[in-house]
């Protein structure tokens, strides 16, 4: 018994995360909030709103959960939850779809991303991946055993460029991921963009995965669904979520849509990863979806307004926003203070400011592009806005001491 417990103790340091996962590590969000907590500062950092989400959404999740249906639900999603999924859909885009075979519910978008990769890819099969991405794309990948191939979206426009597209393709690419309105820039696919995409897919005979999470997010002009492109019908998986567009992050509800085969694969990996998502919460995500035109509009408007607030404070802090198309983020540049990069400044603004951001550079393969740069999230009340942005108005003055430590000791005495 001493012999076996010795021989468990000398392999154990051997063991750990395998080679596939190892690279990516702890994720920054889990960073930037142990900061946030550390420091007392105003969190602008994790995209989730610290206000609840609708009444109504609440209501029926609690008449869900007494009305006894606390048991696991069919793998493909309840029915009422696919048949809402696949009526905003068609409310939305114009395309009707058969809810039965078209549509699955997974554990938030993020699950239905991995089963994507799972159940579609082959070892080996290259993805288009866009960065700045959602810092979930590139490790779901390698999951699936899959390697991603990386174009970069240059700020402040952050659009697609044709050439880098186009020469990032190579007979093993299989994929294209595409999120719009995209985390963490705003930006929103524009028609060009779109027909480009289309073209590419269509031509190399690539599945296209869009991950349109923020489609309710939208300001200037409204979101235009992937799947609308000619030809792409065919090959596109749409994926979305609950949390997103009802501030309910935490209930992790999402789904996918798209051609019946491709579902399929979707289905076919979710089965074996969590198989349901909670039955009592996909009861209220099909009454949220079936929610009136006026909730979508207040809803916009409301983020617009905090959108602007908080651009507006950023500016008079002496950074510079790019103002989003869409989503609840705002990038903003940093490069008058002076910092060595985004995390640099970040850390600083966290321990320094009380103000917690986001270094995008976590978003970039390539991180050198992302070393002016900072992410906020205005998906905050207005309360907390107010206070990161007076505590950001002291900016210039601690920024300025950060850089002379010597001179401000000998000012402070």
């Amino acid at each position: 018994m001493g012999c076996a417990a010795h021989a468990r103790d000398s392999i154990t340091p051997m063991h750990g995360v395998n080679s596939s996962l190892r690279p990516f590590g702890a994720t920054i969000f889990a960073e930037m909030t142990r900061l946030a907590l550390a420091h007392n500062a105003v969190n602008l950092g994790q995209g989730a709103p610290d206000f609840d989400g609708p009444e109504f959404v609440k209501e029926a999740a609690i008449r869900a959960i007494k009305d006894g249906r606390g048991q696991y639900a069919r793998m493909t999603g309840i029915p009422e939850l696919n048949a809402a999924i696949a009526e905003r859909f068609e409310k939305t885009t114009g395309i009707s779809i058969v809810a039965e075979t078209q549509t699955v519910v997974t554990c938030g978008c993020t699950e239905a991303i991995v089963d994507a990769m799972l159940g579609l890819l082959e070892r080996g099969d290259e993805v288009i991946l866009f960065e700045p991405y959602y810092d979930s794309y590139p490790a779901a990948i390698a999951m699936a055993g899959g390697v991603a191939k990386v174009v970069t979206l240059h700020a402040p426009a952050f659009r697609i460029d044709e050439e880098a597209l186009r020469s990032a393709i190579t007979p093993k690419t299989k994929m294209i991921l595409v999120n719009t309105p995209h985390n963490p820039s705003g930006h929103m696919l524009d028609a060009q963009e779109r027909r480009l995409l289309a073209e590419v897919a269509n031509e190399h005979d690539l599945i296209v995965l869009s991950d349109e999470v923020y489609e309710e997010l939208f300001f200037a002009r409204p979101h235009v669904s992937l799947a609308l492109e000619e030809g792409l019908r065919e090959r596109t998986i749409v994926l979305s979520s609950l949390g997103k567009s009802f501030s309910f992050t935490g209930w992790k509800v999402g789904w996918a849509i798209g051609p019946a085969a491709l579902v399929a694969a979707v289905r076919a990996a979710h089965q074996f990863t969590t198989f349901c998502a909670p039955t009592p919460l996909q009861v209220a995500a099909a009454a949220a979806l079936r929610a009136p035109d006026a909730y979508f509009t207040e809803f916009r408007a409301d983020y617009q307004r905090k959108r602007d607030l908080l651009a507006n404070g950023l500016r008079s802090s002496g950074l510079e926003p790019i103002i989003p198309e869409g989503s609840y983020f705002i990038l903003a540049d940093h490069s008058k203070f002076e910092f060595d990069d985004d995390f640099a400044f970040c850390r600083f603004l966290v321990e320094k400011v009380g103000v917690a951001a986001i270094p995008p550079g976590a978003f970039y393969a390539n991180k050198s592009h992302a070393r002016t740069l900072a992410r906020f999230a205005f998906c905050k009340r207005d309360e907390t806005l107010h206070a990161a942005i007076e505590r950001m108005h002291h900016l210039n003055e601690k920024s300025a001491q950060a850089r002379s430590p010597v001179k401000s000791a000998v000012e402070r005495r």
